[in-house]
């Protein structure tokens, strides 16, 4: 059996270009009432950040306004802007976080 022209055409691979996942920023947004300590605590827990990077990154918050916590695809993004929302409110802080485009 020979294989015609059009078997071939469909046996060739087809090279498919796939862009990677859009990453998103996650930001946290400063307030008059969250303690640095806790923001410090969010920052390690949440963002695996040691003493040294969370507390640059609290300063960051608190100085100029906003402070980003980590770029993570999408789905990632969303989960932990949840978590660190909902922990925030279960300690009764009003701490925001916002994820954005990179």
């Amino acid at each position: 059996m020979s294989a015609s022209k059009s078997d071939a055409a469909l046996l060739t691979q087809k090279k498919v270009e796939q862009k990677p996942p859009p990453l998103y920023k996650i930001l946290l947004l400063n307030d008059d009432f969250t303690p640095m300590d806790f923001v410090i605590e969010v920052l390690k827990v949440f963002f695996s950040m040691d003493q040294e990077q969370a507390t640059r990154i609290m300063l960051k918050v608190h100085t100029e306004g906003v402070g980003v916590c980590g770029i993570y695809p999408e789905d990632i993004a969303s989960t932990k802007v949840k978590q660190v929302v909902e922990f925030s409110r279960i300690n009764q802080h009003p701490l925001r976080c916002v994820m954005e485009e990179n």
